[in-house]
């Protein structure tokens, strides 16, 4: 085991950490709404994937203490914004991940899975949410809460 591969394990593990922690305080302001719902529930599927590799190959998995480290966007639009910023910056990740990782296969496509994911659903998925967002409303009506399935998405 390489220590280039602990460290991209281990930033992988920390960003799918931080998006499930920011994804989660959204919801926990604005209420269950779409895309958080569903994107957040893909974030963990995310960290599951991962695990197996860390335990593979001997690396410890990293703490995830990202609850107390994010903040929550002052609005539904803002988090939409961020969520769009946050999955270019993802795939951005794993294009530098995947470099340094070609000699492992299987974290190689654990890897570009995860990518594809970020570039092929959340991120279309956020666009969108900041889309509708600016045609009109959302992110008015902080800290009200909305039933599944409403709000963005």
């Amino acid at each position: 085991m390489s220590e280039e591969l602990r460290k991209a394990l281990t930033e992988a593990m920390n960003d799918e950490y931080k998006a499930r922690a920011t994804y989660r305080q959204v919801m926990s302001r604005y209420g269950d709404i779409r895309p958080f719902v569903n994107i957040v529930e893909a974030e963990e599927r995310h960290i599951q994937a991962l695990l197996p590799l860390f335990h593979k190959y001997g690396i410890p998995v990293p703490e995830d203490d990202w609850d107390s480290k994010v903040e929550v966007p002052s609005s539904v639009l803002e988090a939409c914004r961020k969520g769009v910023q946050a999955e270019i910056d993802n795939a951005e990740m794993y294009d530098r991940l995947l470099h340094l990782t070609q000699e492992y296969p299987d974290v190689y496509q654990v890897f570009l899975q995860l990518k594809r994911a970020s570039q092929e659903n959340h991120l279309p998925a956020f666009q969108r949410c900041a889309e509708r967002g600016q045609e009109g409303g959302h992110g008015r009506g902080r800290g009200r809460r909305h039933r599944h399935g409403q709000g963005c998405g």
